[in-house]
């Protein structure tokens, strides 16, 4: 069973994921415009894995409540002291998926991505990522 650690950027956060498989994590890049705005960057990069794989171990993350413009309920969760965006979720999947922000892994290149989603909103410069799934709309 493959047991992946992540943190905020001052350590502050950590958690675990304890994954039966690499395969029960689906990492995509969004490129939806909320996605660029709350990673503060031309994507989002995230791993949907089950709730009950994600396990904090030192810390308590602050939230974000706001409607995500869709009228879903989103929740996103950061460290209060150096900001970092570790996870979010949406009210629909609370119960039962988390959404990992990569980034926070301290091996980030054990979940790449599967697949990109709102394609359409792709900056021009940026190119394709080879042998995903592709979405233009969600």
């Amino acid at each position: 069973m493959p047991t992946l650690t992540g943190s905020c950027y001052c350590r502050q956060i950590e958690y675990e994921l304890s994954l039966s498989s690499l395969d029960d994590a689906r990492t995509s890049l969004c490129h939806c415009h909320n996605c660029k705005k709350a990673f503060g960057t031309n994507y989002g990069l995230t791993a949907k894995v089950p709730l009950d794989s994600f396990k904090l171990t030192r810390g308590s993350p602050k939230s974000h409540i706001a409607d995500n413009g869709s009228g879903t309920i989103l929740h996103r969760e950061f460290c209060d002291n150096c900001g970092s965006f570790i996870l979010e979720f949406g009210e629909p999947v609370q119960d039962k998926f988390r959404y990992i922000c990569v980034g926070t892994l301290d091996d980030p290149e054990a979940l790449p991505p599967k697949g990109e989603f709102f394609c359409e909103q792709r900056t021009n410069w940026m190119p394709e990522i080879p042998d995903v799934f592709r979405k233009d709309k969600v």
